[in-house]
């Protein structure tokens, strides 16, 4: 018995970081989606974003991150949380024993999935500022998304806090994750502005065109696949028949949300603009990934695909709208991350008999208030202290000049 508790705890560990190392994959599909979907002029300085929000995320939830999200049964349904240990001393071998199952991994193991989903929400933020904020502005805001005003949500949902007592359902963080990100990123774009000749006179949207729509692609691909990692392993466990079917079912759905996305998207770009639009198929591949994370596992593979397609649909009108109301994002982020995480929430209760319509609205409410006026807060005082957009004469020029001192493309640049 004490050998087979020790395999499967090795196991669970095991299928725990594996999943996290593909979540921190989905930096890289972040950092190649927003490099692709950018003017060559600014894919240094979008790609170093990445990278550094990146490390800034670890760091902070190592430092305080962690302690803030999950401090301890003491704090279990409260609302402010407590500082509970950095990260957690390892278990024992006899704890594990005597935990009759209770402990199923180990203790490190935990803080890594969780610190790589931090800086996913922290990504969504980089490609909606994109091609016009401040590299050090936009880094000093990861420090405190990361370290405080993400963990503090999070821990109201999957701490033990009043959302997880009010039993608001969110299994891998469409609202924790997706919409957090999404709320921080449309403060900071309010605050900020449009890119200079987005938006023409008598509402008129010009088109920015990215410079590398292959390199996009191949960040949408990998996004989706580091998905499997994030839905997946949120089921926190593998050994054991029923995990072991839970996890099919959750890569299963996962896939489908993916697929019926892609499809719904691409034929509403058809209808609306007669092309096929190749940036709304890639926003709704992400958009079905992002819907169908708030309940990877209990729809039917079907059903996870139509839940999927809705948020294709969904994103199409979103960017549309943004566009008219000049809330300029160059990438989509925040139709992706919000507006369709917000529908991956509501649609929970369709096939999850415990979730309720109020609930759900309770926990979107709850988290988008908390995040959107916390951003806005920061972004503001980053404003008037160091201001967090650069010159026209820089935007003009690139970003990659102004703030990293290089270029991404140099060969093509004339002499």
């Amino acid at each position: 018995m004490e050998n087979l508790t020790q395999l499967s705890y090795a196991l669970d560990t095991f299928y725990f970081l594996v999943c996290g190392a593909l979540v921190m994959w989905m930096a890289a599909g972040f950092a190649m989606l927003e490099a692709g979907l950018v003017r060559a002029k600014n894919t240094v300085e979008i790609l170093t974003k990445n990278v550094a929000l990146f490390a800034v995320a670890c760091t902070m939830y190592l430092l305080c991150g962690y302690a803030i999200m999950y401090p301890g049964e003491d704090a279990a349904g409260g609302i402010l949380p407590i500082l509970g240990t950095l990260i957690g001393d390892e278990h024992t071998a006899e704890a594990v024993l005597s935990s009759e199952g209770s402990t199923y991994y180990a203790a490190r193991s935990d803080f890594f999935f969780q610190v790589v989903f931090v800086a996913t929400a922290m990504s969504i933020v980089s490609g909606a500022v994109a091609e016009r904020m401040k590299l050090w502005a936009f880094l000093l805001f990861a420090v405190v998304l990361t370290g405080f005003i993400y963990p503090v949500q999070g821990y109201w949902k999957w701490g033990g806090g009043f959302l997880q007592a009010a039993k608001f359902q969110d299994f891998a963080g469409s609202g924790v994750v997706h919409m957090c990100g999404a709320a921080a990123a449309l403060a900071a774009v309010i605050l900020l502005g449009p890119r200079n000749g987005k938006y023409g006179k008598n509402g008129v949207v010009n088109a920015i065109p990215g410079a590398n729509l292959p390199l996009a692609t191949l960040g949408t691909f990998v996004l989706w696949l580091g998905w499997f990692g994030f839905n997946g392993g949120s089921q926190l466990k593998l050994t054991g028949i029923e995990n072991a079917n839970a996890v099919a079912q959750i890569f299963v759905n996962t896939n489908a949300g993916a697929a019926g996305g892609v499809i719904a998207a691409l034929i509403t770009a058809r209808l609306l603009f007669g092309k096929a639009d190749l940036t709304m198929a890639l926003n709704g591949a992400l958009a079905g990934l992002v819907a169908i994370t708030a309940e990877p596992l209990t729809p039917s593979a079907l059903a996870a695909t139509l839940i999927g397609a809705v948020g294709g649909i969904l994103v199409v009108f979103a960017i549309v709208t943004l566009d008219k109301l000049h809330l300029d994002d160059p990438v989509g982020a925040i139709s992706v991350h919000g507006v369709v995480g917000i529908w991956g929430l509501l649609a929970v209760p369709l096939t999850n008999s415990d979730a309720t319509l109020l609930k759900q609205l309770l926990g979107i409410v709850t988290i988008f208030a908390w995040v959107f006026g916390c951003s806005f807060v920061v972004w503001f005082v980053l404003k008037k202290i160091m201001g967090i957009r650069i010159s026209q004469e820089e935007e003009y020029e690139g970003a990659d000049i102004a703030e990293c001192g290089m270029e991404a493309y140099p060969e093509f640049t004339s002499k």
